[in-house]
């Protein structure tokens, strides 16, 4: 079983994505200094903590509600 995502990580990314809707993983990790599996992995962790996101078909994370 694989360590699970930090509650400051986890916020982190929510924030990341509340501002940069559309982001790829890959763009979060970069921004953020993670690994794109750490993203990747933190995913379900995020919707556990109530930080609802959405991917679209291209890969990008949208918060919830909010994509175009």
């Amino acid at each position: 079983m694989g360590r699970k995502a930090s509650a400051d990580r986890i916020q982190e990314i929510g924030k990341f994505v509340e501002r940069h809707p559309g982001s790829k993983p890959a763009d979060v990790a970069r921004e953020l200094g993670l690994k794109p599996s750490s993203v990747t992995r933190s995913l379900p962790a995020l919707d556990e903590a109530g930080i609802l996101l959405y991917e679209d078909r291209k890969g990008g994370l949208w918060p919830f509600g909010k994509q175009r």
